[in-house]
């Protein structure tokens, strides 16, 4: 059993104003995949930082890539005229008790706004050596302003997912440069926070429009929710709490997506209620790769 765990972490700002890097990693230590989206690398306000190193630091038991959509310049200059070069990064991490074969990031398109800030945002797309083979995933962070713009999210998400297994990874043909990357698998997950509330025309270009007589059925053009999958009603549950409220209000904008293909590997799905590292809560799934326990055993710590 694959243990796959996705969380917005808010740059490590808790609910009790806290920035505490540890506290996350506590949260998420033990799954066999995490999914980290706002992780940042000296972006305010923590412009000392470099989240990514810290966070695989804390959690050395594991492979890590990380892709930030959004990058400038945080370099400094020194009085002696020399340059320390520095990022300033915002975007999405994934951890992973087997190695991981190969990463990319893929930009979203998105519109310049004029009256509130907004971020470039993107996928970052990893294949990892399960023994039983290979599991891509997906790591998302969708846009948090407009729903029109998270609809053109999610169709360029599937349209880039559905061809990445005819383009091949990283690296495609007898290139030996960067070793053994393997092949693109077919079925594949995304996971994160979306920003998107269940029953939204963006859940819809993800999951399809329900047929007013049959309901929901799975096609190759959609994902399936895996909260679905495993008899919760889409509406149920909360993942993001509304600092404005108190966090005495919110609604689920965090998911676990599959491909049709692996939706009777979903065993279960669950929200970690009690995760106080963050404005949103860790979303998690247990996923059937058809191999022994011992070969699915958390890493150990």
């Amino acid at each position: 059993m694959v243990r796959l765990v996705s969380y917005n972490i808010q740059y490590s700002r808790g609910k009790d104003g806290a920035f505490d890097l540890g506290r996350i990693a506590d949260t998420v230590r033990g799954a066999d995949v995490i999914g980290l989206q706002e992780v940042t690398r000296f972006l305010a306000p923590n412009p000392d930082q470099d989240q990514p190193a810290e966070l695989a630091a804390l959690l050395p038991e594991y492979y890590w890539v990380y892709g930030a959509p959004a990058d400038g310049d945080a370099s400094i200059r020194h009085d002696d005229g020399t340059v320390t070069n520095r990022r300033s990064q915002f975007g999405n991490m994934l951890l992973s008790r087997w190695p991981i074969s190969s990463s990319r990031l893929e930009l979203s398109p998105r519109v310049r706004t004029f009256d509130r800030p907004a971020l470039q945002r993107g996928a970052l797309e990893v294949v990892i050596a399960h023994p039983d083979g290979p599991l891509r995933v997906y790591v998302v962070h969708l846009d948090h302003l407009l729903e029109r713009r998270r609809v053109v999210e999610v169709r360029h998400l599937l349209d880039f997912a559905e061809a990445a297994a005819r383009h091949g990874t990283v690296a495609t043909g007898p290139s030996k440069l960067l070793g053994t990357v393997g092949d693109v698998p077919s079925e594949y997950v995304v996971m994160g926070d979306c920003n998107m509330l269940p029953g939204s025309p963006a859940y819809v270009e993800m999951t399809g429009e329900p047929d007013y007589y049959y309901g929901q059925t799975m096609t190759s053009d959609h994902l399936v929710d895996t909260w679905s999958l495993v008899g919760r009603d889409i509406d149920d549950g909360v993942t993001w709490w509304d600092e404005a409220t108190g966090f005495s209000a919110g609604t689920r904008l965090d998911y676990v997506f599959v491909h049709p293909g692996l939706a009777d590997r979903v065993r279960a799905a669950g929200i970690d209620e009690h995760a106080a590292g963050s404005d949103h809560q860790p979303v998690w799934v247990e996923l059937d790769m058809g191999g022994s326990d011992r070969d699915s055993a958390p890493p150990s710590t």
